[in-house]
């Protein structure tokens, strides 16, 4: 059984939390089932058949065609709209109007995500910062040069790689990450809101 949000959980800190942004602040999953339809004809593809993060894995699409949409993903080669996942901007925004945010993400560059981001948390107070550092691997070192303490992570792999460097991963659910876990979890937003310390 995978863990769940307890009462007894810690606080998390705002101030020393960062974030993931594809699974977990962007929808991204949703847009590659969109890309797969609108430009390759793929209709047969649902959010609930991706049951791992390795996407050869788990999808009946060609592999080239599975590179060819995270490509499109990833340059922003799309006229499709990348949607925030539910309650993300509320509680950026909440905590954007404290400090300033973190983002680090294992795309090899920004790309489009910085514009995205933008009209995302217009109006906010703080200035926020994306990095890509290109591999799920490299994040645990520029988390910890940041001073960031907690991360909100859809990976599981990348969960127990940050655990092992110091940082407490919290685990954002996600139908490909639904093995067991000794981690905080929470079920979306609202429940990520409700753990944080604001001090």
């Amino acid at each position: 059984m995978c863990s769940t949000i307890q009462t007894k959980s810690p606080p998390v800190p705002v101030k020393s939390l960062g974030f993931d942004i594809d699974g977990v602040i962007a929808d991204t999953m949703q847009l590659f089932i969109e890309i797969a339809r609108e430009y390759y004809g793929i209709n047969h593809i649902r959010r609930k058949d991706i049951v791992v993060y390795q996407l050869d894995k788990c999808l009946d699409m060609e592999p080239e065609v599975i590179t060819a949409v995270i490509e499109r993903i990833l340059s922003g080669n799309y006229e499709l709209s990348l949607k925030p996942i539910a309650g993300a901007r509320k509680v950026l925004r909440k905590i954007n109007q404290r400090y300033p945010l973190l983002m680090v993400t294992a795309r090899p560059n920004v790309g489009p995500m910085h514009d995205w981001m933008k009209y995302l948390l217009n109006g906010s107070r703080f200035p926020f910062k994306i990095i890509a550092v290109g591999s799920h691997e490299a994040k645990a070192e520029v988390l910890r040069q940041a001073g960031i303490t907690h991360f909100v992570e859809d990976r599981l792999d990348t969960c127990h790689l940050l655990y092992r460097e110091g940082i407490v991963p919290i685990l954002f659910n996600q139908p490909w990450n639904r093995q067991p876990h000794p981690f905080i979890e929470v079920e979306g937003w609202d429940q990520l809101e409700a753990l944080l310390s604001w001090q």
